[in-house]
């Protein structure tokens, strides 16, 4: 399993943002299918304006540093 973390150890498994202006479009524990973040966002970014695509330009999958996991 492929997690991220936020500063501060808070696991945050996806994270969508804008290509544009890099603004957060989705950030959460759920994982969504791009269809619904572009719905949720009408189509386009809310900060810059730009388009949303249904296919990803860029992907990251990081592992998680085992001195880094969370829990006991």
């Amino acid at each position: 399993m492929y997690l991220r973390f936020r500063e501060g150890g808070e696991i945050v498994p996806q994270q969508v943002i804008c290509q544009k202006c890099g603004f957060i479009l989705y950030d959460g524990l759920d994982l969504k299918p791009p269809d619904e973040v572009i719905q949720s966002h009408d189509g386009k970014c809310p900060n810059c304006g730009k388009k949303l695509s249904f296919i990803p330009k860029n992907v990251e999958v990081k592992p998680v540093n085992e001195t880094s996991r969370l829990g006991p």
